[in-house]
């Protein structure tokens, strides 16, 4: 298998991130042992960036994640990213909820600080409530200041509401998500703006949900929802041009994320070393200039 590329400085943070990294949020089942054989493969093929959250798999994945980086062979070797999240069953999303969802990736992990710490998803109290006086941002930018996180970031979805957080200059680092992909790539400007500004720039779910792999169990979704008829018509053209070019539909959305230069690391589910190689073929997978010129066409034409 060759090696992902050399690792990337992320944004303005000192640390050094692989173009792949990991997602843990399908980590509901996968053992201490597995998730130690999984990211032993992936240091051995350059990977060395995980990303995760407090309600991920109900806070199992911090836990196995916890597990699995104390073993001596892993002590150190991956950047680890995780999130703030709101109460899971209040909805609370308030300054002291941020504090406790802390202490429990800390206590999960097995750490006293956080390279990365993100406030996720946002969307669900909006841009002004956020910033308020006291409000979630004010508990990241303290749990920063009090040397608990090394870089504070912002991760969600609505890529209007993001830029709105990335246009206060207080983060780090960003994660958007379903926003850059073949079908959809609303997060442009919003990257723009990152850019900008050195931000660490890590890009999720390439595939859309699932409907990019080509699995036929995500067909007539995007993004968690129906798709609409638009998308699906360029989903098709998609899927006729790659089985002409005999690439992989994975592999041409895989490679549109890890092709864009302001793209510093691509998100990608993986629970198991199958599920790494697949990516990391897909990842690797030749495609011409010629080629991918057609693949672009095919998802954007009217």
């Amino acid at each position: 298998m060759t090696k992902m590329q050399a690792q990337v400085r992320y944004g303005r943070t000192e640390l050094s991130v692989s173009a792949l990294c990991i997602g843990t949020s399908g980590w509901d089942h996968i053992s201490a042992p597995e998730a130690v054989a999984l990211l032993g493969a992936a240091t051995s093929d350059g990977v060395n960036f995980v990303d995760t959250s407090n309600i991920y798999a109900g806070g199992r994945a911090e836990t196995t994640l916890g597990a699995a980086f104390a073993t001596p062979a892993l002590s150190g070797r991956f950047v680890l990213q995780t999130k703030l999240d709101r109460n899971p069953v209040t909805g609370d999303f308030g300054y002291q909820q941020m504090f406790t969802s802390l202490q429990e990736s800390l206590d999960r992990l097995g750490l006293d600080r956080l390279q990365v710490l993100m406030l996720h998803d946002p969307e669900h109290i909006g841009f002004q409530q956020a910033m308020v006086r006291g409000g979630p941002v004010d508990a990241l930018v303290e749990m920063r200041e009090q040397g608990l996180a090394d870089h504070i970031g912002i991760s969600g979805g609505p890529v209007d509401m993001l830029q709105q957080f990335v246009e206060t200059d207080i983060f780090d680092s960003l994660i958007t998500h379903n926003r850059l992909t073949l079908l959809d790539q609303s997060a442009d400007a919003l990257l723009t703006a990152a850019t900008e500004r050195d931000l660490g720039i890590t890009n999720a779910a390439p595939f859309g949900a699932g409907i990019l792999t080509g699995d036929p169990r995500f067909a007539g979704r995007y993004a968690y929802a129906p798709i609409s008829p638009e998308r699906e018509a360029a989903f098709q053209r998609l899927v006729a041009v790659c089985a002409d070019l005999g690439i992989p539909l994975g592999a041409a959305a895989l490679q549109f994320s890890l092709r864009d230069s302001r793209v510093h690391s691509t998100v990608v589910g993986i629970s198991s070393e199958r599920r790494l190689q697949e990516a990391l073929t897909w990842a690797n997978t030749p495609i011409s200039d010629a080629d991918w010129t057609q693949i672009q066409q095919a998802g954007t034409a009217p």
